[in-house]
């Protein structure tokens, strides 16, 4: 017996041996298991994906004698073996006419078709015309067809088969049921090959049924096909080695050699890399795009490991490399990969465009983008609690900042008045740090050396018509214990608490509350400020600091983000080894992400309550009836 190709020897014979279309399938079948035909049915997708198949399998279970019930006789399960089935199998079935609208474009051809429409079936019980490449007709011929195709005669079912609906006219499509059908992903590729050469006794590697898989491009003929080529390639067998150079696709191992070397940011191993595959004269431009693939493998295997499929053969490898990896830099450097790809057109030649693009993946890499200052945002926290003392200490700081001169006048006028504000100099001392306390008991010197730059006799009128400030004065001597508080402008002992605590205690225990208070001085930032955010203190011994992790962040874990911890605790004077323990949270305790969203929430309901009580914004709605769109509030600094 002659050879069969194997996309013929394993061609479905009936819906249960169809592989993927299952939506077709399922309609398909319902439709004949309730005797609910329609009189024309339209099947539209690529090249090889089972449009003529179906149709056939449709025509088998319209005329099987040995399996039809009903009054019409129709089945879902065709039995293959009546003559009616044997007949469509080999193609000598009288009464299903196959036309090729390629080859018979024309009017005449048409219609010398729909002449033998009225006579009744010869040998089956419906007389189906199936139509391949309906697109091709021209449009008389479509005129032509479209009143048989509206009316036909009872015992006439026409399927058309097309690669390019858009080409048929709006009055064809309104009168067909209409079938798309999807293309074949390369995981039910590999899963049919896999089966089918199983059953032909032909030993294969598993990425080598992905590179045939991938090369398909949705079509099961063409991977069947394909698969044909591979067998007689490989003197019966299908290897990764002899399918890639059948292919002309790339060695999977420059590939990962290139990704390594992004992970190590070793630019002299990954100019390397591109030298020892130029040798082999590939497409660069393919090479891009088999990084980028990569790249997002790798994002797929940070996020849901178990959805990385092993089309090389290397998942285990990409799980490995999925963790020595930021997700910043897997995005950062896919986006530069597509951009780059781009930009292959205007490069001077691809090796170097190929290569600017991965120098430019370690160039804008988020490593490289130094750290903000941490220390001057508490510093600026601190003036906005006193409320109390800024109507009466910030003129004060106003004139010992800018100038000394106006400090000395008042000093010099209220000893004949009172003698309690000479104790106001004290801010003097802070200001001057040096000789303060001199000063302080001698006012008289002080504006001596300072009318040097500028005449004396000007800045001495100048207090004297500002009586106005002494009635402020008045209660200064009620407060006469406010030099005490002098040292809180310093902004200096706020900040410290957290760092000296944990310098002091470096080798202490932290706890949840503790892990709270220091978490915004770690100073993290994206998402390992994200992972570290819904985590709480599991336990401490000094050395270990053992955190529980939310199971929902279990995903974002990564080397970089507990070095990144690591790190900025010991830059807070607390050097310690950090693990995660993932587990439910308890519900009692609050996390530094939960306790930033209800500050954050309380914020903004307080300025929507100030908002509200506010007299212009009330005058507002009592005038124009307006509105406070609370969404639209965002709370001030000086809203807690």
């Amino acid at each position: 017996m002659s050879y069969q190709v194997l996309a013929r020897k394993w061609r479905p014979r009936t819906f249960h041996e169809l592989v993927g279309q299952a939506h077709v399938q399922r309609a398909l079948v319902n439709a004949l298991d309730q005797g609910r035909l329609h009189h024309a049915y339209l099947f539209t997708g690529t090249r090889g994906v089972g449009k003529t198949t179906l149709a056939r399998i449709l025509a088998k279970c319209l005329n099987c004698t040995a399996n039809g019930r009903g009054d019409e006789g129709i089945t879902s399960t065709p039995c293959g073996q009546c003559d009616s089935c044997q007949a469509i199998d080999e193609g000598r079935f009288v009464d299903l006419i196959e036309v090729d609208a390629a080859s018979r474009t024309k009017v005449e051809d048409t219609r010398e078709l729909l002449d033998n429409v009225q006579y009744a079936p010869t040998q089956g019980r419906y007389k189906v015309y199936l139509i391949d490449e309906v697109h091709m007709l021209s449009t008389s011929s479509f005129n032509a067809l479209l009143k048989t195709l509206e009316e036909p005669p009872p015992h006439v079912k026409f399927l058309l088969a097309t690669t390019d609906p858009q080409k048929l006219p709006p009055t064809v499509l309104s009168r067909c049921l209409q079938f798309t059908l999807k293309h074949m992903p390369p995981e039910r590729v590999v899963e049919h090959l896999t089966y089918v050469l199983g059953e032909e006794g032909v030993e294969f590697d598993e990425s080598a049924l992905w590179l045939l898989g991938k090369a398909a491009e949705g079509s099961m003929r063409d991977a069947m096909s394909l698969t044909d080529q591979a067998i007689a390639f490989g003197q019966g067998a299908v290897r990764h080695a002899d399918v890639a150079a059948m292919l002309g696709t790339l060695d999977h191992r420059h590939i990962l050699g290139l990704v390594e070397a992004l992970a190590d940011v070793d630019v002299q191993r990954l100019l390397a890399e591109v030298a020892e595959l130029a040798e082999q004269g590939p497409d660069f431009a393919a090479v891009l795009d088999e990084l980028s693939s990569m790249l997002h493998r790798l994002a797929v295997a940070q996020m849901v490991p178990d959805a990385v499929d092993n089309s090389h053969g290397d998942r285990d490898v990409i799980l490995q490399l999925a963790s020595r990896f930021t997700a910043e830099d897997i995005q950062l450097y896919y986006q530069i990969g597509i951009q780059g790809r781009g930009d292959m057109v205007h490069a001077p030649d691809l090796r170097s465009a190929l290569e600017m693009t991965l120098l430019r993946m370690l160039a804008f890499r988020p490593q490289g983008v130094p750290k903000p200052p941490r220390t001057p945002l508490p510093l600026q926290r601190e003036p906005s609690p006193r409320e109390a003392l800024s109507q009466e200490t910030a003129p004060a700081k106003s004139l010992t900042i800018g100038e000394q001169q106006p400090t000395t006048p008042p000093v010099q006028e209220e000893p004949p008045l009172q003698e309690p504000p000479l104790q106001e100099p004290p801010p003097w001392t802070v200001d001057t740090q040096a000789g303060a306390p001199q000063p302080a008991l001698k006012p008289e010197p002080q504006p001596k050396p300072v009318p040097e730059p500028e005449p004396i006799p000007e800045p001495e009128p100048v207090p004297e018509p500002e009586p106005v400030p002494e009635p402020e004065t008045i209660p200064e001597p009620d407060p006469v214990p406010e030099p005490e508080p002098v040292p809180e402008p310093e902004p200096v002992p706020e900040p410290e608490p957290p760092r000296a605590v944990a310098a002091e205690n470096a080798s202490a225990r932290l706890d949840n509350s503790q892990w709270l208070l220091c978490f915004d001085s770690l100073g993290l930032g994206g998402l390992t400020r994200n992972l570290a955010g819904n985590c709480l203190v599991e336990s401490d011994d000094g050395a270990l600091l053992t955190l529980r992790l939310d199971p929902s962040q279990e995903a974002m874990q990564a080397e970089v983000h507990q070095t990144r911890i690591e790190r900025a605790l010991k830059e807070q004077g607390m050097p310690r080894r950090v693990a995660f323990y993932v587990a439910e949270l308890p519900s009692s305790v609050e996390t530094p992400r939960q306790r930033e969203e209800r500050l954050t929430k309380e914020r903004h309901a307080e300025a929507v309550e100030l908002l509200n009580h506010d007299p212009n914004v009330q005058k507002l709605q009592q005038a124009f009836g307006a509105k406070l769109i609370e969404s639209s509030v965002k709370p001030a600094d000086g809203v807690r």
